[in-house]
C-alpha cells in the first residue's frame, strides 16, 4: 500500500514538474507563472516520496528568492522612474540623466543578486533530486541554471538558462516510476544438493 503511494507521489511530482518546466521553456509570461506553481508543487511531491525535505526547501528558498527579487527589482524601477521626472524638473535634465543612470545600475544589482540566489538554491534541490532519483541530468540542469544566472550579465546566460529548463524538462520525464517492491520481489530459490 505504502509503495503505490510513493509511487503515485513520484508520478504526479515527475508529471508536474516536466508540464511546469515546459511552461518555463515557453517564453510567455503567464504561462512561466503557471510553470513555476507546477515545478514548485511537483517538487513538494518529490520530496515527500524521496523523503528528502532538502528537495522541497531549496525549492521554495529559489521561488522565495526570486519572488523579493522581481518586487525588489519593481520598486527600484518605480523609484528610478519618479526620481527621474523630479530630479530632472528641480535639477535640469543632466541630473535627471545621472540620477537615472545611477538608479538603472541600482536596478541591475539587486536583480542580478536576488537572480544568484535563487538559482544557487535551485542548484541544490535539483542535486538533491538527481541523487534521490537517480537522473543526473538534473545535477547538469542546476549547474546551468546557475552558470546562465551568473552569465546574464554578457546575454548569453539567458541562452544557457534555456537549455538549462530543457535539460531539466528531460530529467523530470525520466525519472523512474517504477521500482521493485519488496512485497514482490521474488525469493532466490534454494540451493540445490548434488
Amino acid at each position: 500500500m505504502r509503495y503505490e503511494v510513493l509511487k503515485m507521489s513520484v508520478e504526479s511530482g515527475k508529471n508536474l514538474g516536466g508540464i511546469g518546466s515546459i511552461f518555463l521553456v515557453i517564453p510567455v509570461p503567464f504561462l512561466s507563472i503557471v510553470g513555476i506553481i507546477l515545478v514548485l508543487v511537483g517538487m513538494n511531491n518529490l520530496s515527500k516520496a524521496y523523503n528528502d525535505p532538502t528537495i522541497w526547501k531549496n525549492t521554495l528558498w529559489a521561488v522565495i528568492f526570486g519572488i523579493i527579487g522581481i518586487v525588489a527589482s519593481g520598486l527600484t524601477l518605480v523609484s528610478l522612474f519618479f526620481g527621474g521626472i523630479i530630479s530632472g524638473a528641480a535639477l535640469g535634465a543632466g541630473a535627471g540623466l545621472a540620477g537615472f543612470f545611477a538608479g538603472l545600475i541600482i536596478f541591475l544589482v539587486v536583480a542580478f543578486i536576488f537572480y544568484i540566489l535563487e538559482a544557487i538554491y535551485i542548484r541544490k534541490a535539483f542535486d538533491s533530486l538527481a541523487t534521490k532519483s537517480g537522473v543526473g541530468l538534473f545535477r547538469t540542469g542546476g549547474l546551468l541554471l546557475l552558470i546562465g544566472a551568473v552569465l546574464t550579465i554578457v546575454l548569453i546566460g539567458l541562452f544557457l538558462i534555456f537549455i538549462a529548463w530543457i535539460l531539466i524538462l528531460v530529467a523530470f520525464f525520466q525519472i523512474p516510476v517504477t521500482q521493485p517492491s519488496p512485497q514482490t520481489q521474488m525469493p532466490s530459490p534454494p540451493p540445490t544438493t548434488i
